[in-house]
């Protein structure tokens, strides 16, 4: 399934779930009178509805509101979300305080210089494989 259609079964369980009737008239009405941009029309809503567009991110802002659902989840879906806020959590857990330095330190250098540091980084990060970096133990290399 594409990302329209997906993003339409999203609005159509979001308009169900806040209790309205899933028909572009209705979505027109209840999003026009929320929006204070130029006025949407009923062809427009039934393509959301329909899976043929997704609104701009002002417009969905206005929907998420209006549907209380985070903007985010309605546009991308709930597991995208979880997906970000798990790798969220673990770059917050893993990193301590001299790591959140280094990273200060690094994103206050001129970009020339962030470009040998991160080249620098990787050329180790080949050098030294993720099996070992895990374990502390050297890894036996093909090379």
């Amino acid at each position: 399934m594409d990302e329209k259609a997906e993003f339409s079964q999203r609005l159509r369980k979001a308009i169900e779930d806040a209790g309205y009737p899933v028909r572009p008239i209705v979505l027109e009405r209840e999003f026009n009178t929320r929006y204070w941009g130029q006025s949407v029309t009923v062809q427009a809503v039934r393509r959301w509805l329909r899976g043929e567009a997704i609104p701009s991110q002002e417009k969905l802002q206005v929907l998420a509101d209006w549907l209380k659902v985070e903007p985010h989840v309605l546009r991308f879906g709930e597991q995208a979300v979880k997906s970000i806020r798990a790798k969220q959590k673990k770059w917050d857990d893993g990193i301590g305080y001299q790591e959140r330095e280094v990273f200060e330190a690094y994103l206050s250098l001129p970009v020339p210089q962030r470009k040998i540091v991160r080249e620098v980084i990787q050329t180790f990060a080949k050098a030294f494989p993720a099996e070992e970096k895990i374990s502390g133990k050297p890894v036996k290399s093909s090379r």
